[in-house]
């Protein structure tokens, strides 16, 4: 399909009461909002507060939350839609935009009702912010790194102490959602909604990105950080990952699909001066659109039962989520060579485009992450086998 043509199909989607209408009415909002604010967000690290705030405002974080939508839900699959129109434009607020779905994904499915009725409605609106920290988790499950943060029973919840290298999405009012692990009579994980403002919880800028710079990441630092009970999402975890699992990974696939469609909008556009020569390169637009097709439906109907209990179908998130990210490698390499020396210029989509993709890449759960899970069936599939596979590493 040709730009024209996915243009004009584009625009018929907009009033529709459908995943890819809504993505539609996202799609219109990024053009006008955040498109005039892309390079000074990869720039000078801009943070596209007001822009989350109208995303907020138009729906665009409770898409997949049953709780809040008061008509017709749409369900996960418009909120990958969201996230994918976003990223057309900006991978840095695609992010930003994941990492509050998967806040307000964890509350929707905590059994902690009254945390739900309290912070939900909040991170489901956009007037306030939130972060996810589970890189971490995933990389202990899966056998790679230990659990970094410490919770120690005290009267009324936990005192919680450790640190986490990079977490996004954060500020002084927003919340996190995080895992740590109590020791004691009871040993266990426990996660929990924290608050960003919390006494004893710091924020460090301890680096600078070649990428997402404008993503708000910081180091997270927690020193007796009192958790109370009533900020518990569950406790333990091991009942609960099965219900997040398979929407956290993918939520992160609208990221790869924003990406992938914004390279072949830049692919199109170098055509129109270098079309001769570039025709022997071998990532052209119909090869790409059929792959970015082909993954949008496996996607799609993946998102219509995340809560699917089948082994089989968690290998098939996961598989997908591995292809997003080779995709995404594949269709930035070719929108830089279809550019050549001009998508080398400090402001060119291209090299943002490649350097975006390298994120999508190596973001939890990274490629090689991805590869161990299928090549070992476990890693935040079964917290109990995770365990195992960690002690005998």
């Amino acid at each position: 399909m040709n730009k024209h043509k996915r243009g004009a199909l584009r625009r018929s989607l907009a009033g529709t009461d459908t995943p890819a209408g809504f993505g539609a009415r996202v799609r219109d909002l990024a053009l006008r909002e955040l498109s005039p604010l892309v390079l000074r967000i990869d720039r000078e690290g801009l943070y596209p507060a007001d822009v989350m705030r109208s995303l907020g405002r138009l729906g665009g974080f409770r898409q997949h939350l049953s709780s809040r939508r008061g008509d017709k839900p749409l369900g996960l699959g418009a909120a990958i839609e969201a996230i994918a129109a976003v990223g057309e434009t900006c991978l840095s607020t695609a992010f930003l935009v994941w990492c509050q779905d998967a806040c307000g994904w964890y509350l929707e499915n905590s059994p902690n009702v009254l945390l739900r009725e309290r912070d939900l409605p909040a991170i489901a609106d956009g007037s306030r912010f939130g972060g996810t920290a589970l890189s971490n988790p995933m990389k202990h499950y899966a056998g790679i790194e230990p659990l970094r943060l410490t919770g120690t029973p005290v009267n009324g919840g936990y005192l919680v102490n450790g640190s986490l290298p990079w977490v996004s999405n954060l500020g002084e009012h927003h919340a996190v959602g995080a895992i740590f692990h109590v020791e004691g009579k009871a040993p266990r994980d426990v996660m929990a909604l924290l608050d960003c403002a919390a006494p004893g919880l710091d924020l460090v800028q301890s680096v600078h990105f070649t990428a997402l710079e404008g993503t708000r990441t910081f180091a997270m630092r927690l020193r007796d950080v009192f958790v109370s009970e009533a900020q518990v999402l569950a406790d333990p975890v091991e009942g609960f990952i099965p219900r997040i699992r398979a929407g956290f990974v993918l939520l992160q696939l609208g990221m790869a699909l924003g990406l992938v469609q914004g390279c072949i909008d830049n692919i199109e556009r170098s055509g129109r001066s270098r079309r001769e020569i570039n025709r022997y390169l071998p990532d052209q637009v119909p090869d790409l659109t059929e792959a970015l097709d082909a993954l949008r439906t496996e996607t799609l109907q993946l998102a219509r039962t995340p809560w699917e209990a089948d082994p089989s179908y968690m290998h098939r998130v996961w598989r997908a989520r591995l292809t997003g990210a080779e995709l995404s490698l594949r269709a930035a390499q070719g929108a830089m060579l279809h550019a050549g020396a001009s998508g080398y210029t400090v402001d060119a989509p291209a090299q943002r485009r490649l350097r975006e993709a390298y994120f999508i890449a190596i973001v939890t759960p990274s490629v090689k992450h991805l590869h161990k899970v299928l090549t070992t069936a476990t890693a935040f599939s079964d917290v109990h086998h995770a365990k195992e596979a960690l002690r005998m590493t």
